[in-house]
């Protein structure tokens, strides 16, 4: 059986340490269960490899990233492919967290999704990591353990789901999903630029879809900016978004994104993604016979509990009630 052995990539904040002083890696956790799909992990770590040799880390530095592999109990990981990866073992030493946890999935995910051990071990380390994002089977999982919820901007514990909206292994979509969820934290940290060299090194010819530089030949005004941040939302509002991250395509400081925001749009930016993902569940619900898990996870609102929670806060009724009155109502 062929055997696979990735280095753990090394990976330094962007901005500058004090004097003498070494900047801490970001931790990258890449979580797998046996019968994992390779492609998507790879792609993770290919993106925040790539990430490291284009920050040009200079001698005696860490680079930008430190991935790591990890399993329930270590030792080689089978991906569905059947080749294997050396992973470490998920213990008290990773209680600091993340700043980014991936959950890949595979048949073993389903299995773990009622492992109470590995259960406890994610919600302790929650507290502690920045985002969490879904890979596949994996968001089976992360669900098992109930991640922190909100209404609007996921803005502590985002959660994402790097399978197609159906669920299905779709490779293409997958892998794309995977790149485009990698690039996000890459450009929170690194900046738009260094993102986009590294999209066009593992992604050819999506670099100007995911990661747009501002309109060369002349300066955008307050109220382009916002509106581009704005459009930017509704673009990945299936994605995790932070007021961090539209506020760096905005190229403003966060504080004033939030009240520039406010004040071309007439609604705060959290309350402006939440609007766009109940008018795609509605369309979804109108217009489809998805169940409202699926609608969920296609309109970013996480699952079918979470999601009938906003329609009763905000509509008065659930996602079933809402579907056979619209019904009702253009049949009539």
């Amino acid at each position: 059986m062929p055997q696979m052995h990735l280095d753990t990539a090394r990976i330094t904040w962007l901005h500058s340490p004090a004097p003498n002083v070494r900047a801490a890696a970001r931790r990258i956790g890449i979580l797998l269960f046996d019968g994992f799909w390779l492609l998507g992990p790879g792609t993770v770590v290919e993106m925040f490899q790539s990430a490291n040799e284009l920050a040009g880390t200079r001698a005696g530095e860490d680079p930008p990233y430190e991935v790591q592999f990890l399993s329930m109990d270590g030792g080689n990981v089978a991906s569905s492919s059947s080749a294997r990866i050396w992973t470490e073992r998920i213990d008290p030493r990773f209680g600091a967290g993340f700043d980014v946890l991936f959950i890949a999935g595979g048949y073993g995910a389903n299995a773990a999704a009622r492992d109470e051990r590995l259960l406890g071990w994610l919600r302790s380390v929650q507290a502690r990591t920045r985002a969490i994002e879904a890979i596949g089977e994996g968001r089976s999982v992360l669900e098992a353990a109930g991640p922190t919820e909100h209404d609007g901007m996921l803005t502590r514990y985002p959660v994402g789901a790097a399978a197609s909206p159906d669920g299905a292994f779709g490779a293409a979509t997958d892998r794309n999903d995977c790149a485009r969820s990698a690039l996000m934290f890459i450009k929170r940290d690194l900046g738009a630029e260094l993102a986009r060299s590294v999209a066009d090194r593992v992604m050819p010819g999506m670099a100007a879809t995911w990661v747009p530089l501002p309109a060369e030949g002349g300066t955008l005004s307050v109220a382009e900016k916002i509106r581009a941040a704005a459009r930017w939302m509704e673009a990945n509002c299936d994605r995790p978004v932070s007021v961090a991250d539209a506020a760096q395509v905005a190229a403003m400081s966060e504080r004033n994104f939030l009240r520039r925001f406010k004040h071309e749009m007439q609604v705060t930016p959290s309350d402006y993604l939440l609007q766009v993902r109940l008018r795609i569940a509605c369309n979804f619900l109108t217009e489809t016979e998805l169940p409202v898990d699926k609608i969920a996870r296609r309109s970013g609102t996480g699952n079918g509990d979470r999601l009938a929670k906003i329609f009763r806060k905000r509509m008065a009724l659930s996602p079933t009630e809402y579907r056979a009155r619209s019904r009702a109502a253009s049949e009539a």
